[in-house]
């Protein structure tokens, strides 16, 4: 039997997730409980029906229990009785979350009469903290697009091929903080700057022009070639610890031109050896379709 929880923050796609894992063939309880879940595992076990072999369930802040510190406890107990559990936590930057709240209309349950909604993102915060230290999976949904959500949480938790780590390239400026779940941080801001052009200042890494200037850079084709050396070495040590997930971070002041040239360039060179290898550029533009 296999069980997955999904929790993290409210507005950082949830509900998304608990969907397509239904899509997948799990059946899907958002808010159970955190007690009742040994004995619904139990009952379900002993039924025996194929169609209940695979459980999703929802945890989040709303959750009715004394101590969120308990739910870890919980789910230890359930992965020593020999299911294979495995926990996602949702994460997004808190003025992601706030855009987010804004434009659905949508009311935070953590907020009252007397407790504004970045005081309720924040007390969320310190409430699943607990859960987020025992995660198999951390998804930043930040900036994520509908279908690049499916498909991390696809690669999470579908049945993998021989070449199963799932490595994602993003960009980002330091303007706006370090992403939350990087697993890798590489720092370039040292690198010529396109923005001190004139001509190249409203354009971004993937235009052929900043392109072009870059390319020609000897700092930049040196930090690409270190980098790019640096994680042909190493990637395959994660994979082969069993490691099925890495986020490796590409930072400029912006996230405008530098670090979007480098991590599409890394891009390039790692999705031909991994086929689970996804790009996102942070700071471009929000997704048509967001993840909420």
């Amino acid at each position: 039997m296999r069980v997955v929880v999904v929790s993290g923050y409210s507005g950082s796609g949830k509900t998304t997730a608990l969907n397509i894992l239904e899509d997948v063939g799990f059946i899907c309880i958002d808010n159970l409980p955190a007690i009742l879940l040994p004995t619904l595992i139990r009952e379900m076990r002993e039924n025996g029906l194929p169609f209940l072999d695979k459980l999703a369930i929802g945890i989040d802040a709303r959750n009715p229990v004394l101590d969120h510190t308990s739910i870890p406890r919980i789910l230890q107990e359930i992965k020593a009785s020999g299911i294979d559990i495995k926990v996602i936590f949702l994460t997004a930057r808190h003025g992601d979350l706030m855009r987010r709240f804004s434009e659905t209309r949508r009311k935070h349950p953590l907020t009252t009469n007397s407790l504004g909604l970045i005081e309720a993102i924040n007390k969320e915060e310190l409430l699943l903290a607990p859960i987020e230290t025992i995660t198999d999976y951390k998804v930043d949904t930040t900036g994520l697009a509908l279908h690049q959500l499916r498909k991390l949480i696809k690669n999470c938790i579908l049945p993998k091929n021989e070449n199963n780590i799932t490595i994602l390239f993003e960009s980002f400026g330091y303007k706006r903080g370090l992403p939350i779940n990087a697993d890798f941080v590489f720092d370039i801001r040292c690198l010529p700057n396109p923005y001190w052009k004139t001509s190249l200042r409203r354009k971004t890494g993937l235009d052929h022009d900043v392109v072009a200037f870059l390319q020609t850079q000897p700092e930049v084709i040196e930090m690409l070639s270190d980098i790019t050396n640096f994680l042909d070495s190493w990637i395959c040590k994660f994979e082969a610890n069993h490691r099925s997930y890495l986020t490796i971070a590409i930072g400029c002041t912006g996230g405008q031109h530098r670090s979007v040239y480098i991590s599409s360039k890394l891009y390039e060179h790692f999705s031909v050896i991994y086929p689970n290898t996804q790009i996102n550029h942070k700071e471009l533009s929000i997704p048509e379709t967001s993840v909420q």
